[in-house]
């Protein structure tokens, strides 16, 4: 017999589903613990960090193995193990080790070795998972608001810098209001269904009329807007370059990276699971048509910010708001059936974060306690110095141009083929608007380029002496590289 607790049966079994999610939880616990008996030399809770991360990745293949095809629906439905989220387990396992041994050695060179960094970073990327298995509104609730409670802290954890603190101020404030949002969402919608259940949520919201439709379809706005915060779409952006400068650079990683990962999984379990396309088809006053015209300014004014841009982590933020565009692509995509969409959209936020931690490891790597070389400028010769270091970064910034063979160029090509999918070419101008802003892009990336191998350097580069940084956006490369010569196979795994 399996044990009741309010109601509610308990199976064993449970705990073996989220096996990936304890081991970046239980290792996050232990790490506060740690950190009480850690003398001034922090270094080994990164490396009990990484191997709490890597412990999840192994987990995560297990029980890949044993799915078996089926999905299973734990603790009374609020959370559904799939393939879609051990997928994601694994690329939020990823991120959180790459992330933490970037952060090794930086923290020690800008003297804020603080404890609580790696166990605030895997509780981070716990919430993440939770998100990832998230199977009622509830649990989209408290997934999003531990993944971003964490993001607050880890923003603000260079104590010593105005800057650092203001970009968490901006970030928590913002974050607090998507937040309501997000619950006076989840209350209309609860308030017209009758359940926060997704798959419940799915099979009523085709039937209701009258006065339930209307609160159903308000606070379907209010979700969108809610999650258009939390990935840094326009009009609701303006919190991202602020945060993505001021915060630590393996921080700013983490978060354009794991963060945004996290928040396009609610959106594909809340829009894809819950409030699937055929409710509010293409066309109709609803929450594809929102996404799409979202999507089609996000890309534009992200794009056109980052070329006027001279510092490369504002530029790598406004960037990232513009690939936040190119994501909403399939979740339209998405939204109007398309078959693929789900899959490429996996794929892509793979490829993008795989590229965007490399990127920002180089970034992390490149300054030092006196100079963190930040401008487009303080670029200027690296390849003549550190020529390993230089291609790394040219390799992840072709990757975000979507520049074949890279991971990125198929991550674009992939949810651009699912848009395509939409009868009646419905997305072409949308899919026509994402490929000219790509190719927009690749000025703004190749200035970096062009800085690294045909400029000379102003003064030697003195980067971290750091091998875990090195390490970090090595494994990111090969990764860009290897899921671009072999898309087949994660798309695979997506699917």
């Amino acid at each position: 017999m399996t044990p009741e607790v309010a109601g509610i049966s308990f199976d064993p079994k449970n705990l073996f589903w989220q096996l990936p999610m304890l081991m970046l939880a239980v290792t996050g616990i232990f790490l506060v613990l740690a950190e009480a008996f850690a003398s001034s030399r922090r270094a080994f809770l990164s490396r009990i960090a990484v191997t709490g991360c890597v412990l999840s990745l192994l987990s995560a293949v297990y029980v890949w193995r044993q799915l078996g095809g089926q999905d299973h629906e734990i603790f009374a439905g609020m959370l559904v193990v799939d393939r879609t989220a051990v997928f994601f387990f694994g690329l939020f396992a990823v991120t959180a080790a790459l992330s933490a041994l970037t952060s090794t050695d930086y923290l020690r060179e800008h003297d804020f070795e603080v404890g609580e960094y790696y166990a605030v970073m895997l509780i981070s990327a716990t919430g993440m998972a939770v998100l990832a298995m998230a199977n009622d509104l509830m649990s989209v609730f408290l997934g999003i608001e531990t993944m971003s409670l964490g993001a607050y802290v880890l923003t603000a954890s260079r104590r010593n810098s105005r800057r650092s603190s203001e970009g968490a101020l901006k970030y928590f404030l913002m974050g607090a209001f998507a937040t309501g949002f997000l619950l006076y969402g989840i209350a209309l919608v609860y308030g017209a269904v009758g359940s926060t259940h997704l798959p419940t949520i799915a099979e009523a919201a085709g039937s209701l009329d009258g006065a339930k439709a209307q609160m159903f379809l308000i606070g379907v706005f209010l979700l969108v807007v809610s999650f258009a915060f939390k990935v840094g779409a326009v009009p609701f952006h303006m919190w991202t370059p602020d945060a993505y400068e001021g915060a630590p650079a393996p921080v700013t990683g983490f978060m354009a990276a794991g963060v945004k990962a996290g928040a396009f999984v609610a959106i594909i379990r809340v829009f894809g699971d819950g409030l699937g396309g055929d409710l509010v088809p293409l066309g109709k006053f609803g929450w594809a048509t929102i996404f799409a015209v979202i999507a089609a300014v996000t890309m534009v004014v992200g794009n056109a910010a980052a070329l006027r841009q001279e510092n490369v982590k504002r530029m790598l933020a406004y960037s990232s708001i513009a690939h936040a565009g190119t994501l909403l692509v399939g979740v339209v995509a998405m939204g109007a059936g398309a078959p693929s969409a789900r899959a490429s959209l996996a794929y892509y936020l793979a490829a993008y974060t795989v590229t965007t931690l490399g990127a920002f490891a180089v970034v992390s790597w490149i300054g030092n306690k006196h100079n963190d070389r930040e401008n487009v400028d303080d670029w200027a010769g690296l390849a003549s110095q550190h020529p390993g270091a230089a291609l790394a970064m040219t390799v992840c910034l072709l990757s975000l141009g979507g520049i074949p063979p890279t991971a990125g160029f198929f991550g674009k090509f992939y949810v651009f083929k699912s848009a395509m999918e939409v009868p009646n070419g419905a997305l072409t101008w949308l899919v026509v608007l994402g490929v000219l802003n790509s190719a927009v892009s690749i000025f703004y990336y190749l200035r970096v380029v062009t800085a690294m191998y045909f400029r000379d350097a102003l003064k030697p580069h003195e980067p971290l002496k750091s091998p875990a940084a090195v390490f970090a956006f090595v494994v990111a490369t090969l990764l860009v590289l290897e899921m671009g010569l072999f898309p087949g196979f994660w798309l695979g795994l997506a699917g």
